[in-house]
């Protein structure tokens, strides 16, 4: 079996040739290693290779990971739906908030950041598949959100986010990518940060410009889901 460093670097290649072959500078594209379900001990390994940045998707398994690590300066990212009764650890323990959808949800996180800590930063989540069974606001709906959360003094508004339908066509791909691209692009003002891209497209991702790419199974193997995590 490949070691979590090994994945590291292979990803790593991946990003790189991506981006060359996009005409794009590597270091514009950031790797989010995506530890959900995973154990500390493997954030820990990944954290041993450079790795700083890690997304998690349940709120209580990354609150005990965030304790079990405590002595290391990890950046967290939350990047999973959002209930509003969860919104207060959210913001006390994330600089990184990826999935924010609706309004209300970004009053409350930015009602309950604590003032000693910077601004959160967002990415507004968009749901450019039109799939009923995942978050994100409509396309639509997309320009009055974000004018309002930048109204909202203790966010930042960064850019967007989008998890598109699953497919093995590269066309189909970079298509619903160019699409994100484009809603951040036509925001006033235009939104740089573009969370999007998996294990399985990353490539189609950054040639649409992603700027964050959120890769889990390609780093630390496939998910073990049968434990609950909330």
């Amino acid at each position: 079996m490949s070691t979590i460093a090994e994945n590291i670097a292979k990803v790593a290649a991946r990003i790189r040739a991506a981006a060359q072959a996009s005409g794009r500078d590597p270091a514009q594209v950031q790797l989010l290693a995506v530890s959900k379900t995973k154990p500390a001990q493997a954030v820990r390994e990944a954290f041993a290779c450079g790795q700083r940045d890690f997304g998690e998707n349940y709120l209580q398994e990354a609150l005990s990971k965030q304790q079990e690590l405590a002595d290391l300066p990890i950046t967290w990212h939350f990047i999973g739906p959002i209930q509003s009764n969860k919104t207060r650890p959210i913001a006390e323990h994330f600089a990184w908030v990826h999935s924010v959808d609706r309004l209300k949800i970004a009053q409350r996180l930015s009602e309950q950041r604590p003032t000693n800590l910077p601004p959160l930063k967002i990415c507004l989540q968009v749901n450019i598949s039109g799939e009923a069974s995942k978050s994100g606001c409509t396309p639509e709906e997309l320009p009055a959100l974000a004018a309002a959360v930048t109204k909202l003094t203790n966010l930042q508004l960064c850019g967007l986010m989008a998890i598109p339908e699953p497919s093995d066509d590269l066309a189909q791909q970079r298509a619903a990518c160019a699409q994100l691209r484009q809603l951040a692009s036509d925001l006033q003002p235009p939104l740089a940060t573009l969370s999007m891209g998996m294990s399985h497209d990353l490539e189609a991702a950054i040639a649409e410009g992603a700027t964050w790419v959120r890769i889990g199974t390609a780093l630390f193997g496939a998910r073990d889901y049968a434990t609950p995590h909330s």
